[in-house]
């Protein structure tokens, strides 16, 4: 039975991960290598009429390879992906296996006609592409050497060099993974505890994406180190660990049929499998290159009044949409990122903006001594807030980042000179240690850098505590004493670190002498406007009486505009805002116990109407808002001391009479200002759309004709569990 149908979703880049399989049992009893071997599906664009004589593509059917889809490309494709459709979506085995002979089929209608594209075009580079090149790249090569060989054609040094990285690493992170199980078992089941490790920067010692070398091998546990480059092998990991995890995955192809009886499998690059998953990982590249043109191509169009506009329209649909929707806003405002953007406040009301919670805790001593007070109003004795106030003079903090040295990745490293050791002079010469080399290590010229540069983490504060390091069989053991910090001393640290960065810090507001021991918490009497409606009543709660400290980031404050947050460049490196914020956001990584604000956008956005917070931090929160970006506040709740920081106030905006967020074309380029990253969305949502449109056009055009599904071949498959 044959059977032709349009793919009911295009899944063209996806990672056919064929070579991740671990411990997979073959799906069928029946003679496995011959069944395995049949073909599914067949996909020849040069059946089409646009191929014939005197026709648009006449000229390019010698390019045109047809692919023949294997039931052993549906079964890897289950494997890798096909267990989470089913049990995210509750689909059938007979629903599954459908959707995968489509876009199998979609997959190869694409990368066929991304040959015809790119002979006819070129790349985004300028390279082009002829029949006769193709022709002699793939001489006499047939099968899937000529596949390859054909694909390669499309394909630069760096493409294909990148590909093979990625699919050799691919396959030692599945080794990896089998391996420690080994090793688990190796150490007779070792049970020490698990260390629960400080939650890290996004991006922290992450791998760049177009990063790839030569320099890497598969590891199997026969090689030795020169061979595997920079492959770096798992803590415990012994030859015999590595080869059983090795026998494993070999065992686990041949139950599906993956490898063959002529396959050598000590030399694993030269077997069918290795070959099946090179040519998959090229057909990807050259989808990738292909978009890559697409979005040239996109990017193109997209002209400065038509950026303008654009944002323009995206300003005034946010101020109608926003004007009286206060819940929708606040939910948007939530939602907040480089790429949604929210450019107008909920009925132009300016005091919305996002904060910093660096949160200093009570012991657990202090916390249950706390629980045991009573807030009776007027008890001098018992008072709540003045017990507190006792308990916050007691309060010590220190630098969470221990497990940065002694987790299952030590991430420190010894700082240079211009490294920031503290505002206390005694303890400066034991404070040496940052973390994260690697995210600060810039790429030497003409290479690529293997890491990410860390954004928003300005890098440079020791870790607050002496660190004794000792090499002891191989390993390295630490003894880590942090040290303990009052609030003054935090606030001496914050203040130091900011001005070591070139930044000052103008205080608004002093700690009064008599804070720990004031217990004017409540209003003595009515408080009116100046209308004479009464704005707090005798016995509420004084808010204003609890803020220890405010100030704000000397740069910016002022009356000139040029001294005034901008938000375009909150993420710009090197900027003040931008180092600010940065410097901020490392000592909450450092001392900041309230782990849900690490790793968001801005902070918690702040309302200037009633919230869910807690009293006294709603109160702070607003008012530093209020003052604008760069504002922080000093206040405690029943959890602690609370450093808030504000990074972003639609304030600013007003006060400087102008749109908190601006588009510029001139600034487009400029990595980390808004328009850049306005630009970037605007460019991301117009290539996808482009190329989404090419792709369905191009399917929607040639899979009826020019491909075949044999659905019987698989029926066995779509049986399962009936």
């Amino acid at each position: 039975m044959k059977s032709k149908k349009k793919a009911v979703a295009i899944v063209l880049a996806a990672a056919m991960a064929c070579g991740t399989l671990a411990g997979c049992d073959a799906l069928t009893t029946t003679n496995i290598t011959k069944d395995y071997a049949q073909t599914i599906a067949e996909v020849d664009l040069s059946r089409s009429e646009d191929f014939s004589e005197g026709k648009e593509f006449a000229d390019y059917k010698e390019i045109i390879t047809p692919s023949t889809i294997s039931k052993r490309d549906m079964i890897a494709y289950y494997l890798s992906s096909g267990y989470s459709a089913q049990q995210q979506y509750g689909w059938s085995f007979s629903q599954i296996f459908d959707a995968i002979a489509q876009s199998l089929v979609s997959r190869q209608v694409f990368v066929q006609y991304a040959k015809v594209y790119l002979v006819e075009n070129g790349d985004k580079d300028g390279n082009k592409y002829s029949v006769n090149g193709y022709k002699q790249k793939v001489g006499a090569a047939t099968g899937i050497d000529g596949e390859i060989a054909g694909l390669e054609y499309f394909l630069t040094d760096a493409e294909r060099d990148k590909a093979l990285y990625d699919l050799k690493k691919s396959i030692n992170n599945t080794l990896d993974s089998s391996e420690q199980g080994f090793i688990d078992l190796a150490e007779d089941g070792d049970s020490e505890s698990t260390v629960t490790v400080r939650t890290l920067p996004t991006g922290a010692e992450t791998e760049a994406e177009d990063y790839y070398t030569n320099n890497y091998g598969i590891y199997t546990g026969h090689e030795d180190n020169q061979q595997l480059g920079e492959y770096e092998k798992l803590d415990g990991s012994t030859p015999t660990t590595r080869k059983k995890a090795y026998v494993n995955f070999l065992a686990s192809l041949k139950n599906n049929s993956l490898i063959t009886k002529d396959d050598n499998p000590s030399d694993l690059e030269n077997t069918s499998y290795f070959k099946t998953e090179k040519k998959s990982a090229y057909e990807a590249a050259l989808i990738d290159k292909l978009n890559d043109k697409f979005e040239q191509e996109t990017e193109s169009k997209i002209k400065q009044e038509t950026a303008v506009e654009q944002f323009n329209k995206d300003l005034a649909s946010n101020k109608s949409s926003y004007g009286a929707d206060r819940s929708s806003f606040e939910t948007a405002l939530d939602g907040m990122n480089d790429t949604s953007f929210v450019l107008a406040p909920y009925n132009n009301n300016p005091d919305y903006g996002f904060v910093i919670n660096i949160l200093l805790p009570f012991s657990q001593l202090q916390t249950q001594q706390l629980s045991e007070y009573s807030s009776d109003l007027g008890d001098k004795e018992g008072n709540h807030f003045a017990a507190r106030a006792h308990l916050l003079k007691g309060l010590l903090a220190t630098d969470q980042r221990e497990t940065w040295f002694t987790g299952e990745e030590d991430y420190s490293f010894e700082g240079g000179t211009d490294a920031y050791t503290g505002a206390d002079a005694e303890s400066a010469a034991e404070r040496k240690y940052l973390f994260f080399e690697n995210s600060f290590t810039e790429a030497k010229e003409g290479e690529t850098a293997k890491y990410e540069t860390l954004k928003n983490y300005y890098g440079k504060y020791t870790f607050n505590g002496k660190v004794e390091k000792t090499e002891k069989d191989g390993e390295t053991e630490y003894k880590i004493t942090p040290n303990k910090i009052n609030i003054g001393g935090f606030l001496d640290e914050m203040k130091g670190y900011l001005e070591k960065a070139g930044l000052g810090v103008t205080v608004t507001k002093e700690a009064p002498s008599d804070y720990f021991t004031n217990e004017n918490y409540y209003y003595t009497e009515d408080v009116k406007d100046e209308s004479g409606a009464v704005i707090h009543k005798k016995g509420d709660v004084n808010y204003e009486s609890f803020i220890y400290e405010m100030g704000k980031v000397t740069q910016f404050i002022g009356n000139d505009s040029d001294h005034y947050y901008d938000a375009n460049e909150i993420f710009l490196k090197d900027s003040d805002e931008n180092k600010a914020f940065s410097i901020i956001n490392e000592l909450s990584f450092a001392y900041n116990t309230d782990t849900a604000g690490l790793n968001s956008y801005l902070g918690y956005s702040v309302s200037p109407y009633k919230t869910s917070y807690m009293s006294e931090f709603e109160y702070a929160a607003q008012q530093v808002v209020k003052n604008g970006a760069g504002s922080y506040a000093v206040v405690p709740t029943d959890y602690g001391w609370h450093i808030i920081y504000c990074t972003f106030s639609f304030r600013d905006a007003a006060v400087a009479e102008k749109n908190a967020f601006t588009f510029t074309w001139e600034d487009r380029e400029k990595e980390g200002t808004f328009s850049y990253l306005y630009y970037e969305s605007l460019k991301s949502t117009a290539v996808s759309t482009f190329s989404s449109n090419l792709q369905s056009d191009a399917i929607d055009r040639y899979i009826d004709d020019c491909s075949t599904i044999y659905e019987d071949r698989f029926a066995d498959l779509k049986s399962l569990g009936d």
